[in-house]
C-alpha cells in the first residue's frame, strides 16, 4: 500500500504478519495529524526492500514475523542505514526479546496490550532521537540494559575482562592512559562497584559480557 506523503508528518512503515493488526495501526495513525503511513508489509525481507525505497522516517515492527524475524530485521536495516529509526510493537516482551531488539539497533519497544496512544507517543519520541522504553518493559529486561555502558565502556570492559592492565588497554585502543581510568571510573559506577573483580563479577551476572 502506497500513499502521498507530506513532508511535515512523520512518515511511517509498518511491517507485521497480521493484516488485521496492520490496518488498525493504519487507522489510528491516520487519525493522528502529524503523521502518516507511507507503505505496510507483512514480512522483514519486504520491509527492507521497501525501506530503500520509501526511507521512512520511523519504522514499526513486530518481533515474530514470517521469513525473516524482527531482531534479524532490525540488524538488516541498521548495516543497510545506520541511522534508521525502529520501533518495536508486539505481542512478545520477554526480557531476552527485548534486550535483542535493542541490541540490534531498536530505538522503543511497545507491547500491543498498551493503549495505541503509547504507540502513538513512541513513534514521536523515537522520531525525535529518543529512547522509547516505558518503565513496565524496562523492568523486563533485567539487569542487562541496567548499565547502559556505551560503547567504548564495553570495549574497556571486555579487555578489562581479558585481564589487561589500563596501560595496555591504552595501548589496544588507542587511548591515553588517563581515558582508561576515566572510563573504568565510569564502569565502576554505573555497575555499583568499587573494584574490577566486581566489576566482572556483576557484567557477567547481568549478561553484560561472557567470559570464555
Amino acid at each position: 500500500m502506497q500513499k502521498s506523503t507530506d513532508s511535515k508528518k512523520i512518515r511511517i512503515l509498518l511491517a507485521d504478519d497480521h493484516m488485521a493488526i496492520r490496518m488498525g495501526l493504519m487507522t489510528a495513525i491516520g487519525d493522528a495529524p502529524d503523521m502518516e503511513v507511507v507503505a505496510d508489509v507483512e514480512d522483514g525481507a519486504e520491509a527492507v526492500e521497501v525501506y530503500r525505497k520509501q526511507r521512512p522516517d520511523v519504522t514499526v515492527l513486530d518481533l515474530r514475523m514470517h521469513g525473516m524475524g524482527g531482531v534479524d530485521t532490525i540488524r538488516a536495516l541498521r548495516n543497510e542505514c545506520g541511522t534508521v529509526k525502529i520501533l518495536v510493537y508486539s505481542n512478545y516482551a520477554k526480557g531476552e526479546e527485548v534486550y535483542q531488539a535493542i541490541k540490534a539497533g531498536a530505538s522503543g519497544f511497545v507491547v500491543k496490550e498498551m493503549a495505541l496512544e503509547k504507540l502513538l507517543d513512541a513513534i514521536r519520541a523515537v522520531h525525535a532521537g529518543e529512547q522509547y522504553i516505558p518503565q513496565q518493559i524496562a523492568t523486563r529486561i533485567g539487569e542487562r540494559l541496567l548499565a547502559q555502558l556505551s560503547p567504548r565502556e564495553m570495549e574497556v570492559l571486555k579487555l578489562v575482562a581479558k585481564g589487561l592492565s589500563n596501560k595496555e588497554i591504552a595501548a589496544q585502543l588507542g587511548l591515553v592512559v588517563g581515558t582508561v581510568k576515566i572510563h573504568i571510573a565510569n564502569i565502576f559506577s554505573k555497575l555499583g562497584v568499587s573494584d574490577r573483580t566486581q566489576a566482572l563479577v556483576v557484567s557477567v551476572k547481568r549478561g553484560i559480557i561472557e567470559i570464555d
